[in-house]
């Protein structure tokens, strides 16, 4: 799954609040590469690593 890069914006903005993100100096600005570690987090997990918070444990997936 591709994520257009407009959409990290909206997203940044509905976790962190308008006001906390830059009119300018996006691509420069802490809360954009947290927003996107944020995301890939998430898309990990939904492809199946949750399941590895519920076996911390296994090797085997």
């Amino acid at each position: 799954m591709r994520i257009a890069p407009a959409a990290f914006i909206v997203i940044a903005e509905a976790l962190f609040g308008k006001k906390r993100i830059p009119d300018r100096a996006w691509k420069t600005h802490d809360l954009r590469n947290q927003t996107i570690r944020l995301v890939q987090g998430g898309l990990a997990l939904m492809r199946g690593g949750y399941r590895k918070l519920l076996h911390p444990g296994r090797k085997d997936e």
